[in-house]
């Protein structure tokens, strides 16, 4: 018997937009890293735009024609990217008050999907690499509820440019599983 070849997120051809998009994060993660003082303001607008985008791509990914196994999460993802992705650019006294709270719940979400990835494909090679982005997910989701609740706008600048660099990582590798398989 062949061994069964799942993948959680599914396969489709498009999976090098995907990797634009995590390679757009890490840009943007290390340029607000070298550039603090461009602001609080323009790094919650770069970010909102960043999710709008990354929320439209979740979608393409969902209704596509060959949609794999767990389009739903794709869906989910999707739409609540884009709704806090639209938040965040339409006012920048919203965006800048409830910043860490969006991220978190963000960050939150993708955790526990990459838990729950893990848990359903713990037979496959590398299944703890899900689990240990799903935690690390989870815990930076955590670190903004703390940084909004503190009001540290310094923690939540740091963690806003270490947040993009490890999810625009996160992001590209998961775009390589997202490739078709070749015969």
């Amino acid at each position: 018997m062949k061994a069964l070849n799942l993948n959680y997120f599914g396969r489709t051809k498009a999976w090098w937009v995907v990797l634009i998009v995590g390679i757009l994060m890490v840009l943007g993660g290390f340029s607000y890293w070298f550039w603090p003082v461009a602001g609080y303001a323009v790094a919650s607008q770069i970010f909102g735009w960043l999710l709008v985008l990354t929320g439209i791509v979740q979608l393409l990914v969902a209704s596509g024609p060959h949609r794999g196994k767990g389009w739903g999460w794709w869906l989910a993802g999707g739409i609540l990217d884009l709704f806090i992705g639209f938040m965040l650019v339409r006012s920048i006294v919203l965006s800048e008050a409830v910043f860490p709270y969006f991220i978190a719940l963000i960050f939150v979400y993708w955790g526990i999907s990459a838990i729950c990835s893990a848990v359903i494909n713990s037979g496959r090679k590398y299944w703890w690499l899900y689990l240990i982005n799903g935690i690390l997910l989870t815990v930076i989701g955590f670190f903004f509820v703390e940084a909004g609740w503190v009001q540290d706008m310094l923690m939540t600048s740091f963690l806003t440019s270490l947040a993009f660099i490890y999810w625009g990582f996160s992001i590209a590798m998961f775009s390589y599983d997202m490739r078709p398989l070749t015969k």
